[in-house]
Formats: structure tokens, C-alpha cells, sequence
């Protein structure tokens, strides 16, 4: 929840502070895949060696508070350095996210209808984070990319204490 409503407005945020297109696309798009691939790489041997609901647990917790990081940037002044270590915290943590994800639809699919329930588990993973999602603009200009990226992490709150009461 907390890297879908952000990752709306990430690309507006860097430019606005400042950043140029070069650095974005370099970092973001660049260094951010290959994060992205090093966070599924590590979440896959996470997977190998623990179980499902620690790798889920780890990754709600490590998507929520890469966030944190985000609120950080907003008030810093813009340097490369900075950028790169936020996107590349946010891409590995995605990373390791998306495998324990990957893995936790897969064991409740049935195998005569895996595509389908796929589909629709992560549909219904994504409908509430997508509509709050689309209104990321408007909150940013209500409260400012500090406050909203401080409450897109809150936002990771109530999946990780779910995970806690219902393992």
C-alpha cells in the first residue's frame, strides 16, 4: 500500500526538487531496475531459507520504511548521492516485496485456475492503494511531500500489524 500511493508522484517529486531528467531517468530507471533485480535476487533466497511469512513480514516492513527515506530527501537539499540511495533502498525492498508476494499468491491459487485467481488477488491487492493513489497530487499540494510521504509510510502500519495478529 505504502509504494503504490507513493510511487504515483515519485517522478514529480524528484523533478521538483530539483533534480534533472538525466539523473532521474539514470537513477530511477537505471540503477532502479537493477536494484529492483538485486532486491528480487535477495528475496528469493530469503525465500529459500525462510518461510513465506517472514519474507512477507520483512518486506512490508522494508517497503513502509524505505518511505521514510522519501520524507527525508524532501527536505535535504538536492544532491545525486541522495537520490540514488533512496531510489536504490526503495527499488531493493520492491524487489524483496514483489518475491514474497509472488510466492504467498501462488500458495493460494488452485492449479486448475491459477491465472484467474492470480489476477484477481492482485486486483483486489490493488484497487484501494490505486484510488488513494490518484488523489497523491492533491494531497501533496494540501500537505506537502514531506507530510505525505511520512503518511504513505503510516500506511504500512496496519498491513504489518496484520501480519503480526494473523500470521
Amino acid at each position: 500500500i505504502a509504494d503504490i500511493v507513493m510511487g504515483v508522484v515519485a517522478n514529480l517529486f524528484y523533478s521538483d526538487k530539483g533534480y534533472s531528467l538525466t539523473q532521474i531517468a539514470t537513477f530511477s530507471k537505471f540503477w532502479g531496475l537493477i536494484a529492483t533485480i538485486f532486491g528480487g535476487l535477495i528475496g528469493g533466497v530469503l525465500s529459500s531459507k525462510y518461510n513465506n511469512y517472514f519474507i512477507l513480514l520483512i518486506g512490508a516492513i522494508l517497503a513502509a520504511a524505505t518511505n521514510i527515506l522519501f520524507a527525508i530527501l524532501a527536505i535535504l537539499e538536492p544532491k545525486s548521492i541522495y537520490l540514488i540511495i533512496v531510489i536504490i533502498a526503495d527499488n531493493i525492498s520492491a524487489g524483496i516485496a514483489s518475491v514474497a508476494f509472488v510466492a504467498f499468491l501462488s500458495s493460494l491459487t488452485n492449479i486448475n485456475f491459477t491465472t484467474s485467481q492470480y489476477a484477481l488477488f492482485t486486483s483486489f491487492m490493488l484497487f484501494f492503494p490505486k484510488i488513494i493513489g490518484g488523489y497523491s497530487g492533491s494531497i501533496v499540494e494540501s500537505v506537502g511531500y514531506f507530510h505525505f510521504f511520512m503518511a504513505t509510510t503510516l500506511m504500512g502500519l496496519p498491513v504489518i500489524i496484520l501480519f503480526l495478529i494473523f500470521r
